[in-house]
């Protein structure tokens, strides 16, 4: 029996000793990324063109890791692809990913954590009826263009002014004029003139294009409601964060890079948007874009809490995070954000 005993411990000890002598599980070596059409994803633009998440990951021990790039347009396919696994890293405003946040919290299988903030840039509602001067305007026949219904980043800003001209009870007064349509497709639609769609919330380059012609007006610019406050972040599920935290690191490590490249390199920043883009648009206008004091590039969040407040208030979310922290991951909370 006391034999028996020995050579049991002596079983276990030897199993214990090669699983803390095994290799750790290796992290993922191909990593999906999705951004979207416009200017508020050119982080990801330059990480691309850059293969600055290659070269972290090298960096950090990773060997070569493959980097697949998807162009998803619109938080609700976005996230549909998140959760259905077809994609490990996405760019997307924030409202988005917030309810994704606060839809899946306690869920192994779809809670998601931010992984970084993005970018802000001038956010305007544009419209080719002379008759809309505000949003007052809008009869129950005119239809405003926006990349998603509900909680894209478009349609949660329109709310939030919405809210503040008519009073918070009445934010969703506008959600039955909204159409989803991807940005390019919005352009097209409002320069035409020969459809429902009157007005288009678009991001640059689309403002840019629409305003080149005559017939367009800028009714509402989003920095004039809000001031500064990041509209694109980056988000994962919260799985794929923890098994891969290499990875994770490299890919925040990647887009400050990116970041203080747009800052020193503008020109060649505006040649690679302008040769990636899907819009035709010179290197020249992309510049001048830059230079836009709405424009800014960083993987700091702020203002974030502003559309926690607004969307929790307006039931969008069921669970408030306490801070911005907790709606990061653990390398971005010691930053000064908000």
């Amino acid at each position: 029996m006391f034999a028996r005993k020995i050579l049991g411990l002596a079983a276990g000890a030897a199993l214990a000793l090669s699983m803390a002598l095994a290799p750790a599980r290796a992290e993922v070596s191909e990593v999906r990324i999705s951004k979207g059409y416009g200017v508020l994803y050119l982080p990801l633009f330059v990480m691309q063109e850059k293969k600055f998440l290659e070269s972290q990951a090298a960096k950090a021990g990773l060997g070569d890791v493959k980097v697949t790039w998807l162009t998803l347009d619109g938080g609700n396919v976005i996230n549909d692809a998140m959760i259905a696994g077809s994609l490990d890293i996405a760019g997307t405003g924030a409202p988005g990913f917030l309810a994704l946040w606060a839809k899946g919290r306690g869920s192994a299988k779809t809670e998601v954590i931010g992984v970084s903030g993005m970018s802000t840039t001038a956010l305007d509602l544009n419209v080719n009826k002379p008759e809309i001067k505000s949003l007052a305007d809008f009869t129950p026949k005119d239809k405003i263009a926006i990349p998603g219904i509900k909680t894209s980043l478009a349609a949660v800003v329109l709310q939030m002014a919405v809210a503040k001209q008519f009073g918070p009870e009445n934010y969703s007064k506008l959600d039955s004029s909204t159409v989803g349509l991807p940005h390019p497709e919005a352009v097209a639609a409002l320069l035409s003139g020969k459809t429902e769609i009157v007005a288009h919330f678009a991001s640059p380059p689309f403002t840019q294009v629409e305003r080149a012609d005559p017939k367009i007006r800028t009714i509402l610019k989003a920095s004039q409601v809000f001031g500064d406050i990041t509209l694109d972040v980056v988000f994962a599920l919260k799985r794929f964060t923890e098994a891969n935290p290499k990875i994770t690191q490299a890919f925040l490590a990647a887009l400050d890079e990116s970041c203080d490249f747009i800052v020193k390199n503008k020109a060649e920043t505006a040649a690679i948007f302008a040769r990636a883009s899907k819009v035709k648009v010179a290197p020249e206008e992309v510049a001048q874009i830059l230079e836009d004091p709405d424009s800014r590039f960083s993987a700091t969040p702020h203002g974030i809490m502003e559309f926690v407040t607004f969307m929790h208030r307006a039931g969008i979310m069921k669970t408030k995070p306490a801070t911005w922290q907790d709606l990061f991951i653990p390398a971005l909370r010691e930053r000064a954000g908000s």
